[in-house]
């Protein structure tokens, strides 16, 4: 096999709590992770070595802002295999992104989780998922969750995942503002340890596993929203328009800026995202559904 064609699907949150923060400076969270039906586009191609015997990667994408080198997700993901298991031919890697930049939607983790996929099956490395996960957390902590995809509960660093039962069908409206928001920024204005609210996540499982779509949106809850809503109040004026136009839930996904509405009816979901392309709230705006993965009884 000597080129693939990917998808490398996007998520959100639907529950996103913190529930302190470690000594050692990172954050133990509680998250539920959904994969839905957008994705960005990834082609991997062998080449042939030079005969210098260096180890050849190179990335192009159609955006011109996003690195080609080292700093880009998907190239890290290629050298940590390469450099592993001394593979003796470089690859060219076309990354066409759709899933928006800086969101909150862990783009940049899934490209590099199907960069890991690919790479594992052309080269026939011999990695199961669980070793592919384990080498993913590497490159960050998404990773793994966007090798598994579906719906799971992530605690940890986001690492630990527990798969969930399958979210109620529905319609997602995404909708990015222009602007961008700096993780490092939220979380370092969290002051995790002093929060006195957090999302109830048991709750919005036990509604999952009743398949009940209301009770689900009602348990939503996004701790970060209260540094980055404050910081970028489009964030609430986008919330606002899905559920004046008739969802049954809306939140940020993430650390932002993106947010989703969650619709029972598809002419609704419509509307709204009519509604905020033709605004100016938003500069991206996707419909979409829930990817889920059947599992085994």
């Amino acid at each position: 096999m000597d080129e693939m064609y990917l998808k490398a699907l996007a998520k959100i949150n639907l529950g996103l709590d913190v529930i302190r923060k470690r000594e050692d400076g990172y954050h133990e969270v509680k998250m539920v992770m959904q994969t839905l039906k957008m994705y960005d586009r990834i082609n991997i191609k062998k080449i042939n070595r030079k005969a210098s015997n260096k180890k050849d990667i190179y990335v192009t994408t159609n955006l011109p802002y996003l690195p080609s080198n080292e700093n880009n997700l998907v190239y890290k993901a290629a050298k940590l295999l390469m450099d592993e298991f001394d593979i003796n031919q470089g690859v060219s890697i076309n990354l066409f992104k759709y899933i928006p930049v800086a969101a909150g939607m862990a783009g940049g983790s899934s490209d590099a989780a199907a960069v890991l996929y690919g790479m594992n099956r052309m080269f026939r490395l011999g990695l199961s998922m669980e070793e592919l996960m384990e080498r993913g957390v590497k490159i960050g902590a998404d990773v793994p969750y966007c090798l598994m995809r579906g719906t799971a509960l992530a605690e940890g660093i986001g690492e630990k995942l527990t798969i969930l039962p399958s979210c109620p069908s529905c319609y997602i409206v995404i909708a990015k503002p222009p602007i961008s928001v700096s993780t490092k920024f939220v979380y370092e204005n969290l002051h995790a340890n002093e929060l006195t609210t957090h999302p109830d996540i048991e709750g919005l499982i036990h509604c999952m596993e009743n398949n009940d779509l209301v009770g689900m949106c009602n348990k939503m809850g996004n701790v970060l929203e209260t540094v980055t809503i404050p910081a970028y109040p489009v964030i609430e004026a986008i919330k606002k328009v899905m559920l004046e136009q008739g969802a049954i839930g809306a939140m940020m996904s993430g650390s932002g800026p993106t947010v989703f509405g969650i619709f029972q009816e598809l002419e609704k979901a419509e509307q709204t995202y009519q509604i905020l392309r033709q605004g100016d709230l938003a500069n991206q705006v996707y419909l979409t559904e829930p990817y889920n993965i059947p599992r085994k009884e």
